[in-house]
């Protein structure tokens, strides 16, 4: 009977994988108790948006090629894919460091670092958050965490820093080393070097996501993320308006240098269009439309999320309330968890073409 149900959910495909579900090895603990049939999908992401599809098509080729009477049980496990990233011992148990960049400033890049963070969180994986914003980190006041610095441990001799863990996650910013109200002048070398230092010195522990939170532009604090760390991946954000687009080309390009080849997950466009809390079916496309849409032809990389302009963000933000956890803004809630879902499809993805090559130099 096992042979059986294995060869009925062989039926099964799992679309971004390009494969069916017992040939990546996605089913586990298959068992049979009288009229019962029971296993585990193991998924790449805890964040997975196929999940009810996996169900439905796992129900549906048991009955067609089995059994119509067999009751079927399918329960969810996730295992976050690895993107392959340089050997580094100090941060071994990072599987994924994802990059979140943009153009030019006042794009909304943080507010999509800090509130994916959570909406991956939420999923059920584990997740970090770096603020690699050296020049002026927000991500200290976005999440509430002023004032706070974070505890210093003594691992083989060395002075090593514990992120501040807030709303779930593992928070790291120099924002917390540092008085607040004094400026942070650093020349390129030393920013560089101040990074380095501020993600290996940080004891990150396990995590399925390191989310980056870029400064804007193109310049040291990328280049060393992208040839000292080797990010899995990108993600640029960008608003609708013309000159948004044109600095977003450039960072776009910059991923696609040779010496740096960072695959781009997809494009983030932010404040695509207004609703009204008291017309939620109603957008208004304030800055124009299709922007992101274009972008994301241009560069064959898929457009993740068009998220809408909803009054009272900033002001949240500014409180150190995020909007994953403002539960007054649902429809800004939803966006970025279905903004989770597909960058983590995308990781997945990324994770098996990076496979796929590796073993083409083999």
């Amino acid at each position: 009977m096992k042979d059986k149900i294995l060869k009925a959910l062989s039926h099964v495909m799992d679309p971004d994988l390009k494969d069916n579900l017992v040939k990546l090895n996605m089913i586990d603990k298959l068992k049979i108790e009288g009229n019962t049939v029971s296993f585990t999908i193991i998924l790449t992401t805890p964040a997975c948006p196929l999940k009810k599809v996996f169900e439905e098509e796992c129900n549906k080729y048991i009955h067609e090629l089995v059994d119509p009477k067999l009751k079927v049980k399918v329960e969810f496990d996730s295992k976050v894919a690895h993107t392959q990233r340089q050997n580094m011992e100090k941060m071994a148990g990072v599987k994924n460091m994802i990059a979140i960049a943009s153009g030019k400033g006042g794009v909304g890049k943080s507010t999509v670092a800090v509130n994916l963070a959570l909406a991956l969180a939420e999923f059920g994986a584990k997740v970090g958050l770096l603020d690699a914003d050296m020049n002026g980190p927000s991500i200290p006041t976005m999440v509430g965490i002023e004032g706070i610095q974070p505890a210093v441990k003594v691992i083989e001799g060395k002075n090593m820093m514990m992120p501040i863990e807030k709303y779930g996650i593992k928070i790291m910013s120099i924002g917390a080393l540092l008085p607040q109200d004094k400026p942070i002048v650093w020349r390129g070398p030393m920013l560089s070097n101040g990074l380095t230092q501020l993600i290996l010195d940080t004891v990150w522990g396990e995590l399925d996501y390191l989310i980056v939170d870029l400064p804007p532009g193109t310049g040291d604090i990328h280049i060393t993320l992208c040839q000292q760390m080797l990010l899995s991946a990108a993600l640029i954000v960008t608003t609708p308006q013309r000159v948004s687009l044109t600095d977003t080309l450039k960072t776009i390009e910059m991923f696609r240098i040779d010496k740096i080849k960072i695959p781009v997950a997809g494009i983030v466009e932010n404040m695509s269009y207004f609703t009204p809390s008291e017309l939620p079916d109603n957008k208004y496309y304030l800055f124009g439309k299709g922007a992101g849409e274009s972008l994301a032809t241009k560069y064959k990389v898929p457009l993740l999320a068009q998220l809408p302009l909803v009054m009272g963000v900033s002001d949240r933000s500014d409180e150190g309330t995020p909007i994953m956890k403002d539960d007054t803004n649902k429809i800004m809630q939803e966006s970025f968890r279905k903004l989770a879902q597909n960058m983590a499809q995308q990781i997945s993805i990324i994770s098996v073409q990076k496979k796929e090559q590796l073993l083409k130099t083999i």
